[in-house]
């Protein structure tokens, strides 16, 4: 039985990171587009407005990079036990 239960998590283990990652992908490329248009229809009404939009994109771009890390990390550290 317990030999059924780890093959199964074995499994299952790949099929969620791959899904976590098309999630906050999917999410991350969504908000950057948003607000990318969002600062470009700002431009002409204020240029603080938008600049303020440019630093939130940036952190945008930010967190990307940190999710990248993070799942490079956790797939070496799954491949590594396996």
């Amino acid at each position: 039985m317990l030999v059924i239960i780890k093959i199964i998590s074995l499994f299952i283990q790949p099929i969620a990171l791959a899904t976590q990652l098309t999630g906050n992908i999917t999410a991350g490329h969504l908000l950057i587009h948003l607000i990318s248009g969002a600062m470009l229809a700002l431009l002409s009404i204020s240029m603080a407005t938008a600049f303020i939009t440019f630093i939130i994109l940036i952190l945008e771009f930010a967190i990307a990079l940190i999710q990248v890390y993070v799942f490079t990390l956790l797939v070496s550290l799954y491949l590594h036990d396996t």
